[in-house]
């Protein structure tokens, strides 16, 4: 994974929007988000927005797979709470939760991030995926466990 120009590295104490969307888009490459066909669209720590296709990522049945909201769900909110984590820091997801509302059975779902709570060990977020017709297809919450970034990494 290349060295992000985050929070997450010296090289930029304040990346702006852009930065982060370029370097969360160069580390995605050969990844889950990758295969799973994740469009990263907003990154900070207040809001993180990302798009999903519903096509490839279905169950037997052509519903969207429970698991894919759950992936897209970990995603955003870990990505949101790295960015909270700030400079020479990891976030590292301790406990997920989905509720499936309804099916999507084609198009794309979008999720968003938001913070419940932005500790300074503990960062816990909010995801909602919709479909698009702006309905809520699940609720994820998603809590981090925030620690200093191991030495070689990154």
């Amino acid at each position: 994974m290349p060295t992000p120009p985050t929070p997450l590295t010296p090289a930029t104490p304040d990346p702006t929007t852009a930065e982060l969307l370029d370097w969360m888009r160069e580390a995605s490459r050969g990844t889950l988000v990758e295969r799973m066909g994740i469009e990263l669209l907003e990154v900070s720590v207040d809001r993180t927005v990302g798009r999903m296709p519903v096509a490839g990522n279905t169950q037997p049945y052509g519903l969207l797979h429970g698991g894919a909201s759950a992936v897209l769900a970990e995603t955003l909110g870990s990505i949101a709470a790295a960015t909270h984590a700030g400079r020479n820091r990891i976030a590292v997801g301790i406990e997920l939760s989905c509720t499936h509302h309804r099916a999507a059975r084609d198009g794309q779902v979008i999720g968003t991030a938001t913070p419940m709570h932005l500790g300074g060990s503990l960062a816990t977020y909010e995801i909602v995926v919709v479909d698009d017709q702006d309905q809520r297809i699940c609720t994820a919450r998603l809590t981090c466990l925030l620690r200093d970034q191991p030495p070689g990494a990154g």
